[in-house]
Parts: C-alpha cells; sequence; structure tokens
C-alpha cells in the first residue's frame, strides 16, 4: 500500500461527499435521529428501556448506516466508470479500498461524536464507563458497516441489488447480537452463529461499558471488530472489479 495515494483516494472521497449534503445529513445526523425517535417512544412507557437498549443502538445504527451509504457510493462509483479510471493509475486496488475506509471512517468519527453526545447529554443516557470509549466503539462498528459495504458492494450490479444485500448481512447480525435476547440465553447454535458476527462483540463492548469501568472486555471485543474490518478490507480488494458487467 502507498499512503500517499491512499491520502489523495480518501481526500477525493471527502471532496464528494461534502458537496453531497443530502449524503452527508444521512451519515451524520440519522444515526442520532434515531436513537432520539427510541428515547421518544420509551419516555412515557418505560424510562429505564432506553438506559438497557440505549448502549447497543449505538453500536447497531452507525453501522447501519455506514454499511448502507458505502455499499452504493462505491458501487455508483463503479457503474459511472470511476473506479476504472482510477485503477488504469498506478492504483493498487487495496490503496483504493483504504482511501474510501479512511475517508468513511473520518465521517464515522464526527457521526460518533454526535451520536453519543446527542445520546449521553440531551437524552440522558447513563453510562458507567468512560464515554470516550463509547465514542470509540462506535466508530470502530462504523468502519465495521463502511468495510462490509465496501466488500459485498464487489457482487451487485446495481444500486437496488446493493441494498438487497441488506437482509442477508445486517438483519442476521441484528436479530443475533444480544440487542432482543441476551447472547448466553440463545439456543446453542444460534449462540454459535452469534460468536461468529462481528457486530455482537461491538454490542458486547457497548453494554459492558453501560455497567461496567473495567476497559479489559471491551478492548478484546474491539480487538476482534478491528480484525473482521481488517479482513474485509482484503477481501474486498481481492474481489473487487473495475466495472459492472
Amino acid at each position: 500500500m502507498s499512503a500517499r495515494v491512499t491520502a489523495a483516494v480518501a481526500a477525493r472521497v471527502l471532496t464528494q461527499l461534502r458537496h453531497d449534503h443530502r449524503t452527508m445529513a444521512m451519515l451524520l445526523l440519522l444515526p442520532a435521529l434515531l436513537v432520539s425517535l427510541l428515547w421518544w417512544m420509551f419516555e412515557d412507557v418505560d424510562a429505564g428501556a432506553f438506559d438497557r437498549v440505549g448502549p447497543a443502538l449505538l453500536a447497531i445504527f452507525p453501522f447501519t448506516v455506514m454499511f448502507l451509504v458505502t455499499s452504493v457510493t462505491t458501487l455508483r462509483e463503479r457503474t459511472s466508470g470511476t473506479l476504472e479510471r482510477l485503477l488504469v493509475l498506478p492504483t493498487a486496488r487495496l490503496d483504493l479500498l483504504g482511501g474510501y475506509a479512511a475517508a468513511f471512517g473520518l465521517v464515522a468519527v464526527v457521526q460518533s461524536l454526535v451520536t453519543v453526545l446527542v445520546s449521553t447529554t440531551l437524552l440522558g443516557l447513563e453510562i458507567t464507563g468512560p464515554v470516550w470509549m463509547l465514542v470509540l466503539v462506535a466508530v470502530v462498528d462504523g468502519l465495521l458497516g463502511t468495510a462490509l459495504g465496501l466488500f459485498v458492494s464487489a457482487f451487485a450490479r446495481s444500486e437496488f441489488q446493493a441494498v438487497q444485500f441488506m437482509p442477508a448481512v445486517v438483519i442476521p447480525q441484528l436479530l443475533l447480537c444480544g440487542l432482543f435476547v441476551p447472547r448466553d440465553a440463545l439456543p446453542p447454535v444460534l449462540e454459535t452463529v452469534s460468536d461468529a458476527l462481528p457486530l455482537s462483540y461491538a454490542v458486547d463492548a457497548m453494554l459492558t461499558l453501560s455497567a461496567s469501568t473495567s476497559t479489559g472486555e471491551v478492548w478484546r471485543d474491539l480487538a476482534v471488530v478491528a480484525g473482521f474490518v481488517a479482513g474485509a478490507l482484503v477481501l474486498g480488494a481481492a474481489t473487487l472489479r473495475r466495472r459492472t458487467a
């Protein structure tokens, strides 16, 4: 990989995003708005419910939004011929995906700061662990969504097909991550499947931070998620096509 090429790709993607106001609004504000909606739903019914599910939502919403936007954006780049033109230059596939990951990673930092600050200040989400680690987990989870979005975009031929990967990639992780049923209470087969899904570890990290000041398990879960991010980027570079057939 070339740091110079990766930085140039990242700068180009950030410039493009800066001129796409709707996408930027979706990336930066949608997770905070969704968390606020959930807080509003529970406010008059069960005030303590938001403290129970809020930490998990801080992992789920950034992951889902970044997956959707990244997969569609990358596919649009390929169908428009932009990726083909970039790969004609001395640009390695890993440089290209690294640039996309870096650009969306910077967006994930701002997105996570906004979402966590809104949740812990305006919405009163109670967190026992350090808030900065809550932001860090949300950022890494956003990067996970970005990396998986880059990977699956190689298998789609249209934006509609890219969106169709959500039920296959996102929803199983949503169902098995511990949001609805604690992971250790799942049937043995489903618990084994849950152990193989990266979102489970992101949610575990958030739940640990919500209830404990100990960060040892959080770092372990973060390392697992980071490993999935790296693996998805390598697989994405191996399967990246210059153009859609």
